[in-house]
């Protein structure tokens, strides 16, 4: 995949705020953009890519199994919520289409299994998946399928290393979400610390662990300082010192928590 290191994710991005943040990160240089069915701002996305060169944006959603998947017509169903990403989406294909959740109660196989058959038919590059544990990963490797992607909550906070390791290791691309834990990892003093010796702030040193790793990461940014700060972290690089510094802060800390989370599986 031709996954750019940096994109923008637009969780709690809706109507023109969502449009205007698209448009203007695609103008700065974003070239991913992260969105999902959950999100309910296809349309918004929509308008912010309008006009864009499609062969240059790396588009990804992300498809809600227990709300779009129907047990009796897996098939049947899967390829609707495609089809309606696509036309609200405004595009002929996605580049990356993942299962949301792994709730097991929904037949996860079954569903991955007939995203694999839209990459046959071009209406996605590659199938990936979201917030799958290792357990999670291996159900389905015992069934021969191997998604392209795994989209998880990763931070300094949350680093978690033996997935990172299980999914190169299997071909798995880890993408990072919420690399700020709702804000909540920008008052550890540390980022701000190692950030006055490069002139950078908390954010971007966080970015940059998560890029020095050779991580993708989705932060959501509104406004444009923010989509500029979180772009601005190509020029400079940790020592092996800061990393370690930032490796150490894990507490297997969680911002993101679902009804049913499948976290512990």
């Amino acid at each position: 995949m031709k996954l750019p290191l940096l994109g923008l994710g637009t969780w709690q991005l809706q109507g023109e705020e969502c449009t205007k943040a698209v448009k203007r990160a695609l103008e700065l240089g974003y070239r991913h953009i992260d969105t999902a069915h959950a999100y309910e701002n296809h349309q918004a996305v929509r308008k912010g890519i309008e006009g864009f060169d499609r062969s240059q944006l790396f588009l990804t959603s992300k498809i809600a199994v227990d709300l779009q998947v129907d047990p009796k017509n897996v098939e049947h169903s899967v390829e609707k919520a495609c089809d309606l990403a696509l036309k609200e989406l405004g595009t002929d294909y996605l580049d990356l289409y993942l299962i949301h959740w792994p709730y097991r109660t929904y037949p996860l196989a079954a569903t991955f299994h007939t995203m694999q058959k839209l990459e046959d038919k071009g209406k996605i590059k590659r199938a990936g998946v979201s917030n799958f544990t290792i357990h999670h990963l291996e159900d389905f490797r015992n069934q021969s399928l191997t998604p392209s992607a795994n989209q998880v909550e990763f931070h300094p906070y949350l680093y978690q290393k033996e997935l990172l390791e299980y999914c190169r290791k299997h071909h798995i691309e880890l993408i990072a979400y919420r690399p700020f834990g709702k804000g909540e990892l920008l008052k550890e003093p540390l980022f701000e610390k190692i950030g006055l010796a490069y002139k950078k702030s908390g954010a971007q040193i966080i970015l940059r662990w998560l890029i020095q790793k050779r991580i993708p990461v989705v932060p959501k940014a509104a406004n444009d300082k923010h989509l500029r700060a979180n772009l601005d972290v190509f020029d400079f690089s940790l020592t092996d010192d800061d990393m370690q510094q930032l490796d150490a802060l894990n507490q297997n800390q969680r911002f993101c928590m679902p009804d049913e989370p499948e976290f512990n599986y």
